[in-house]
C-alpha cells in the first residue's frame, strides 16, 4: 500500500497539520518516534546523516541531534518533550538551531486504524506567522516526506 504524506498549511495562521498512515502497527511507530537508534535511521531529508547528542522520549526528556548535509552543513535541532503517552500521544518543543528563539510546539497523535495499521497525526504552532511560513519554505515537506519514507521502509522489515 502507498502512503503519504497530507501537509495543511492554512492562510493566515501560524501553524501546520500533517498525517500519514503506516502499514504497521501502533507500537511499532511509536517505538521508531521512542528509539534513538532508530530516529536516527529516518529523521530528516534524504541523503542527511544524524548524530544524536541527547533523546529521552518520555515526559520530561529532552533532545538534540545535529543532521549533516553531503556539503558539510550542519544543523541542531532540539527541544523538550512535555508529555508523551506510550502509544497514544506526544508534546515537544522543536527549535531549529538556525534560528534560535523561534520555538514551535508540536503535538504528535498515534491512532490504530485496526488491520496493523496507523495513522500518525500532527499539529506544529509557531510563535509567528512569519516563523509558520519560513519553515515551510525550508523544504519542510519535502524532508518530512522523504523521512517518512525511509520509515516505512524500516517498518516493512522489521
Amino acid at each position: 500500500m502507498t502512503n503519504s504524506l497530507t501537509l495543511s498549511v492554512p492562510e493566515g495562521v501560524p501553524f501546520i497539520d500533517f498525517t500519514r498512515d503506516f502499514d504497521a502497527p501502533v507500537e511499532a511507530v511509536f517505538r521508531a518516534h521512542r528509539d534513538p537508534a532508530i530516529v536516527a535511521q529516518w529523521l530528516g531529508p534524504n541523503g542527511y546523516e544524524m548524530t544524536v547528542e541527547e533523546y529521552d522520549f518520555r515526559t520530561g526528556g529532552r533532545y538534540r541531534y545535529v543532521h549533516h548535509d553531503p556539503k558539510g552543513g550542519d544543523y541542531g535541532f532540539n527541544g523538550v518533550f512535555h508529555v508523551v503517552r506510550e502509544n497514544e500521544f506526544a508534546i515537544q518543543t522543536f527549535e531549529f538551531e538556525g534560528f534560535p528563539d523561534v520555538v514551535s510546539i508540536e503535538s504528535l497523535r498515534f491512532e490504530d486504524l485496526g488491520d496493523g495499521r496507523t495513522r500518525l497525526s500532527g499539529h506544529a504552532v509557531y510563535p509567528t506567522q512569519e516563523a509558520r511560513d519560513g519553515m515551510v519554505e525550508s523544504g519542510m515537506e519535502t524532508g518530512m516526506s522523504q523521512g517518512y519514507e525511509r520509515l516505512e521502509s524500516i517498518l516493512d522489515a522489521s
